[in-house]
């Protein structure tokens, strides 16, 4: 459909998928009984769902979430993670490989 404006559907689809993920949260938040919310990953960095998020605290929920800077890539938190194991005493060799679903321990 060339016909199809591009900037309304996107903006259509941003739309939906902040709806969704609200609408899941708040599901989740009303089960859990919480009303602290952590918005975090790459999708926090969107300002449209960070403000849809935001309206939230009008209805009693606190939205947490880092600054913009640290929500476009997961080689912030990587890197904070194994500077607090570096300073913790624990150091790997150079053999180290990535291994996708290891887990981070205290």
């Amino acid at each position: 459909m060339p016909d199809v404006n591009k900037a309304d559907l996107c903006a259509s689809f941003e739309q939906y998928v902040t709806n969704m993920l609200i609408e899941n949260t708040l599901k989740a938040a009303k089960q859990l009984n919480i009303n602290n919310i952590a918005l975090a990953g790459g999708v926090s960095a969107n300002s449209y769902i960070r403000n849809e998020f935001f309206k939230l605290e009008n209805n009693g929920y606190k939205i947490y979430y880092p600054d913009p800077i640290l929500c476009t890539d997961n080689a912030a938190m990587i890197a904070s993670a194994g500077y607090y194991r570096y300073t913790s005493g624990t150091v790997s060799d150079l053999k180290l490989n990535a291994v996708p679903n290891l887990k981070i321990s205290g």
